[in-house]
């Protein structure tokens, strides 16, 4: 019976797939807002998903860790978790949140949101993408955020009154919050607006952002974490039908997208968020099982891309701005597949230069802050 790679064991190639996919995804949706050709305007219409495959591959990696952090000293060292999460999030993001307020030419729209919501991780509440439309991609990184937070609060606390295993009991209980949240912002704030020429705002700002509507990819990815460190044999079981667990992601996701055809609808607002999430879920199963063709092939392609996903994710609004502000300005047609190939060319030449200048020594450090608190602990229980 094969066995589930573990974290431990060094990077999982499957996994760099499916963050090069959803990082291609992402940019496929956002290109649309900008002047585009004809073809991307269907062919990208599904790739808002991308935002929930991130989603399930954060909960199901941040968890595993932690779950195996547990397992190996019996508790949580927040100082560590909280080392990792800043060195690795913070610095570039700060830096491209600088950009925007300090250099207007880079912002992709009028307006930003105050600057202390983007301090604060706060921006996705209350979002108006009229009023406040600029860097409002962001939104998905405010719940990632408050999710790093939250999760290894959660499970301490479990941990201290003997619950850990009611991490799995948990989920099925927050999935179900989250249908009941995404009903009551439909009703409240969705159907006052509804056969208004504003009623796609309000969509927005009340079922897409909020953090309460779109925890399914996040607790998707915590279940597969928690199948692992609490099934480990039916894990491996799994893990012999990788392949096919890529199948039924697929099935399940193109299933996803005629649901969320029209993706303001009732049915795509309540159920399309958890169906989008099962599907990539099954798709990071089939990644990290041993049998299945992502994990056994490897890729410097994907590999590379998935290296800079983060990098492209904060800039490539403000980069196709400029691209596209200054090649149309020297005769190339805005809506053109010229444009749009050398809006991606400028889009990974930026994400290396915030990789290579900012993300890069910020992981070195991290690596020796960690290295010294680790030395240090290690000295604590020698002496004691």
């Amino acid at each position: 019976m094969p066995e589930i790679p573990s974290l431990a064991a060094g990077r999982l190639p499957g996994l760099d797939h499916l963050r090069a996919l959803a990082i291609s995804l992402v940019l496929l949706f956002h290109y649309r807002i900008f002047p585009h050709p004809a073809w991307l305007t269907e062919f990208g219409r599904f790739g808002w998903t991308g935002v929930d495959l991130f989603f399930v591959l954060s909960g199901y990696l941040i968890s595993a860790q932690l779950l195996a952090e547990i397992a190996r000293r019996g508790s949580i060292s927040l100082k560590t978790y909280f080392i990792k999460r800043t060195f690795r999030i913070l610095p570039a993001y700060l830096a491209v949140v600088a950009v925007y307020f300090l250099v207007p030419a880079f912002r992709e729209r009028e307006a930003l949101p105050p600057l202390w919501k983007f301090l604060t991780f706060t921006q996705n509440f209350g979002l108006n993408l009229a009023t406040m439309g600029t860097f409002s991609h962001a939104w998905s990184l405010c719940v990632e955020e408050q999710f790093y937070l939250l999760l290894p609060l959660v499970l301490l606390v479990l941990l201290r009154f003997g619950l850990g295993k009611w991490v799995v009991m948990l989920l099925p209980v927050l999935v179900g919050v989250g249908f009941v949240a995404r009903l009551l912002s439909w009703h409240w704030g969705v159907v006052p607006a509804l056969n208004t020429d504003h009623s796609w705002l309000e969509w927005y700002q009340y079922i897409y952002y909020p953090t309460y509507n779109r925890l399914d990819g996040l607790l998707v990815g915590i279940g597969i974490a928690a199948l692992f460190h609490f099934r480990p044999r039916a894990a491996a079981r799994l893990g012999r039908y990788g392949n096919w667990l890529l199948l039924l992601g697929g099935a399940v996701l193109v299933g996803a997208y005629w649901l969320c055809f029209d993706a303001q609808s009732f049915g795509a607002s309540i159920f399309g968020f958890p169906l989008v999430a099962l599907g990539y879920g099954l798709l990071v199963a089939g990644a990290i099982s041993p049998t299945s063709v992502l994990h056994r092939a490897d890729s410097r392609v994907t590999r590379k891309l998935a290296a800079l996903s983060f990098a492209v994710y904060l800039t490539h609004k403000g980069i196709i701005h400029l691209t596209q502000e200054f090649f149309s300005a020297h005769g190339l047609a805005l809506d053109g597949n010229a444009m749009m190939l050398l809006c991606a060319g400028t889009v990974l030449a930026g994400a290396l230069l915030v990789n290579t200048a900012i993300e890069k020594p910020m992981l070195r450090l991290r690596s020796r802050l960690l290295k010294r608190q680790h030395a240090t602990r290690t000295a604590t229980v020698v002496v004691v």
